[in-house]
């Protein structure tokens, strides 16, 4: 005997169902079958390179690590190798106190550090100007002074006779003074004065700061932060004259 068929009229749904709801089954229905049959998106593809890791430090020394024009974080880009390999060492052993930079680093080995040091070593970037705060012309003057002659009466050397006659630093390891915030060099100089900051012994800076006076240390700094760099400009080489002082931060 055949199955009969619905009377006119009679429900072709299971009691209780809408057209509705019915209708939202069969849609989701629908989607998860296209769902199903769709191709599965790739994996995002990071690149294993240098750059990309250097992300790290980017995110506070800003793009390429050219950093702000103000503020307190410094610029690493085009600085000498071994200058920044010696910082994140320190920063990473805790002489050279920060916990930002420590947490950031303590897990990572000598050779990753060489590698970000080479990294940021390698970037010859245009140089931004720095917010210059007021100072008068005789700070000026006296900052000018010092970072150009020196004293020879205390056998405190110029600025330039280890970080360049350009001031913008000297292979192997001496850093460039020009477009830092003058609070960061300020700050800087401070620390050596007070131990805060330690490099290899002889610690020549720290030797240099505690015989300048805190309105000396302002000068220099005010000085420094009113200088232009050249737009590419890179470390000198290295010196074939005797250092005025001996300075084991200035060994490779």
């Amino acid at each position: 005997m055949r199955a009969a068929w619905p009377r006119a009229g009679a429900a072709l749904w299971p009691a209780g169902a809408s057209l509705r709801r019915v209708g939202v089954a069969l849609l989701l229905g629908w989607l998860g079958g296209f769902a199903a049959a769709a191709p599965t998106a790739a994996p995002l593809q990071v690149p294993d390179t240098w750059a990309q890791r250097a992300q790290a430090c980017t995110g506070c020394h800003g793009e390429q690590g050219r950093a702000s024009p103000e503020g307190y974080i410094p610029r690493i880009a085009g600085k000498p190798e071994a200058y920044l390999w010696q910082q994140l060492q320190a920063f990473r052993d805790g002489r050279r106190p920060h916990e930002g930079m420590s947490r950031l680093l303590a897990p990572l080995s000598d050779e990753h550090l060489r590698s970000l040091a080479r990294h940021f070593a390698s970037l010859h970037i245009p140089y931004q100007a720095v917010v210059q705060r007021a100072a008068t012309p005789q700070a000026l003057a006296l900052g000018q002074r010092l970072a150009r002659q020196g004293d020879p009466a205390r056998q405190l050397p110029a600025c330039m006779d280890c970080h360049g006659t350009a001031l913008m630093g000297m292979l192997p390891a001496a850093p460039g003074l020009l477009a830092l915030p003058q609070d960061y060099l300020v700050a800087q100089l401070g620390a050596w004065r007070t131990g805060m900051r330690q490099a290899r012994a002889p610690d020549c800076m720290a030797q240099i700061a505690r015989q300048l006076s805190t309105e000396e240390v302002a000068a220099v700094a005010a000085w420094l932060a009113t200088q232009t760099p050249p737009s590419l400009a890179s470390p000198a080489p290295a010196s074939t004259q005797a250092l005025p002082l001996p300075c084991g931060s200035l060994q490779p």
